[in-house]
């Protein structure tokens, strides 16, 4: 049986979080937005700087330490993700810039008159790359609908994803709502119609455990600066697809391998954090119970387990607060029988002042968190939140009880 998070030991790792002004303590509530990073990342990324620090492919010594390390950075991030081929892990600037760079190559395959489809849920990062390339092929899009609960609509989505569908674009979990989404179903009526699926797993990443063979998608994005590592895009992608699929590049690059897309030479001082990022999170599965000798994904099994549970404790908590607050819309899943179905993220208006003043107001007590609709614009115009948006707060494993307690007492306060 897995052991609950000793947060106050795993708090220890992230010096991010003993910021205070007088006698007040930050708090961070400005998770999706970048997560804190521990020491560890830091000191992974200046030591390949200070000692490591050399283009890859060489036959001098810190040229093969950047390969190795490169390489064990591919095998730990194919076990992020829940894949066991290495080679189907690319490193990127971002999520954003590696699915526009996906979209174009995958446009070209595609017809005048065929579809692709998006979500009114979705990060406008998994909307536009995909809504312009279809301009460019001469594609329609459909757009699977969400409903008042910011559930996506699944009856919807099997009326959209037809005959003429190339590709579906779905997030794993908004970013603004928190809501989980049916993705494998989803892959399910894309794969019958013959279609592609592209998962964005950014805001999820650090919430549960990604299998992608689960999921049933052919590629895969998050961004390592959202799960304790540095500003690092990961795309995963079924090796059949990367390989067949043509990549703009220079002519010396590989022609094969997970290096025929990354463009460029690449962040490897981000790939050093990246690596020490996911190492860190198996250490939290090896404290809360992971077997003796278990493999680094059983690891990742162990600290997710752990990790779901702590945060679903924290979000009934902030959300049952929020509830008592008179004239308070909080948008997504408020049922504490679902919490399940939603990442530790609250999204609110409230009757005052605008989420912008208290934003404000909150930061005044040292409080981080963001106001506006968090670049989930088709979701905030859906469900009628335009132009002011929303406040987010969002929770991650370091945040603690005390913490959701505090916010919810400034807030009953702030919205009087």
């Amino acid at each position: 049986m897995a052991l609950p998070l000793d947060v106050t030991a795993l708090r220890r790792h992230f010096p991010g979080l003993l910021r205070a002004h007088g006698d007040r303590t930050a708090v961070f509530f400005d998770g999706p937005a970048g997560s804190q990073v521990p020491r560890s990342v830091a000191d992974a990324m200046s030591q390949y700087l200070l000692l490591d620090n050399a283009n890859h492919g060489g036959a001098f010594s810190t040229s093969r330490n950047t390969d190795a390390m490169v390489a064990n950075a591919r095998a730990a991030t194919a076990d992020f993700v829940g894949s066991d081929d290495p080679e189907e892990i690319v490193f990127g600037a971002n999520m954003t810039t590696l699915t526009f760079h996906l979209a174009r190559q995958l446009a070209r395959t595609w017809r005048a008159g065929e579809e692709i489809v998006v979500t009114d849920s979705d990060h406008d990062a998994n909307v536009m790359p995909w809504v312009l390339a279809a301009r460019d092929a001469g594609c329609q899009v459909q757009r699977i609908a969400v409903r008042p609960d910011s559930t996506l609509d699944l009856d919807d989505a099997a009326r959209k994803i037809g005959p003429r569908t190339r590709l579906v674009a779905v997030g794993l979990a908004s970013n603004l709502s928190g809501t989980i989404h049916p993705v494998a179903r989803i892959a399910e009526l894309a794969r019958a119609r013959g279609a592609l699926t592209f998962v964005d797993a950014v805001h999820y990443a650090p919430h549960g455990r990604l299998q992608v063979r689960e999921l049933g998608c052919d590629f895969l994005s998050c961004s390592a600066y959202k799960f304790f590592g540095p500003h690092v895009g990961v795309l995963w992608g079924r090796r059949v697809l990367l390989e067949e699929t043509a990549a703009d590049k220079v002519r010396p690059s590989p022609n094969h391998g997970a290096e025929k897309w990354q463009t460029g030479t690449a962040n490897f001082e981000g790939i050093a954090g990246t690596l020490a990022a996911i190492d860190y999170l198996t250490m939290v599965g090896r404290n809360v119970g992971a077997p003796v000798g278990a493999s680094r994904a059983m690891a990742l099994d162990a600290a997710f387990a752990a990790i779901e549970a702590h945060e679903r404790e924290l979000a009934g908590a902030l959300l049952a607060g929020l509830t008592a607050i008179p004239g308070m819309r909080i948008v997504g899943l408020t049922d504490p029988h679902r919490l399940a179905e939603r990442c530790p993220t609250v999204s609110f208006v409230p009757k005052h002042p605008t989420p912008d003043e208290l934003a404000q107001r909150l930061a005044a007590e040292q409080v981080h968190c963001w106001p506006g609709n968090s670049y989930a614009i088709a979701l905030s115009t859906a469900l009628g939140l335009e132009p002011n948006g929303v406040l987010r707060l969002g929770l991650l494993h370091y945040n603690t009880r005390e913490e959701v307690e505090r916010v919810v007492a400034l807030l009953r306060r702030l919205c009087a």
